[in-house]
């Protein structure tokens, strides 16, 4: 049986993330530390920071969000983009690595205090493309049920997210995952053009279906 490209990134992560719970110099080699990007240069640390994770919580919130929304935006990523779906839909998991925590390198490019760890950013690039996709998916967080649609979700995140990061003091890079999000959103929307699938119109229809469905549009 041929794994998708959703789970075999979940194991590797997985095993990585692991092997650093255990053995420090993982952790140290891997890191996103910004001094080490802007005096030597290890521009890989902005991907590998992906693979490692502070605890089994933190990793397994992560891998957990990613397998429930992984799964069916990489199938919709092959209905999308067909035979080159799977490579599209890694490419926006790989890039958005990058791009979700470019913002936090370019505020503690020199700070000697400063770590990040996680795969949150990727993660949330993932969701909100599925979340473009099937606006009308009910969702939960935490200990809330599945029971918000996810064009209500999104943008509630979204300001929860801006707020905590504007509070800080609580050592999770809000940053990245609004940015993360925000990526996600547009690669779905933009690379989907390549396709000819129209997101925001996608995004309309879900909305719309939803609200048909509760008896709130005609």
């Amino acid at each position: 049986m041929e794994l998708s490209i959703t789970v075999i990134i979940i194991i590797v992560t997985s095993l990585i993330s692991f092997g650093g719970f255990s053995n420090q110099k993982i952790i140290d080699d891997l890191i996103f530390y910004p001094p080490a990007v802007t005096q030597r240069k290890q521009w890989y640390r902005f991907f590998t920071c992906g693979l490692i994770h502070a605890d089994f919580g933190h990793l397994i919130f992560n891998m957990l969000s990613l397998y429930l929304f992984g799964r069916f935006v990489e199938n919709k990523f092959t209905e999308i983009f067909e035979a080159n779906g799977k490579w599209f839909y890694l490419a926006m998991y790989i890039s958005s690595l990058l791009v979700s925590i470019l913002p936090t390198y370019f505020k503690h490019q020199n700070d000697y205090s400063y770590r990040s760890l996680g795969a949150s950013g990727a993660v949330s690039a993932v969701v909100f493309a599925g979340l473009m996709i099937a606006p009308y998916v009910e969702v939960g967080f935490f200990i809330i049920p599945p029971i918000i649609p996810g064009f209500i979700f999104g943008p509630l995140y979204l300001l929860i997210s801006a707020l905590l990061d504007k509070r800080g003091g609580d050592n999770i890079n809000h940053s990245a995952h609004i940015w993360g999000a925000i990526y996600g959103v547009l690669f779905i929307i933009i690379v989907g053009k390549l396709a000819g699938f129209n997101a925001i119109q996608e995004f309309i229809d879900g909305v719309k279906f939803y609200l048909r469905s509760k008896g709130w549009s005609n």
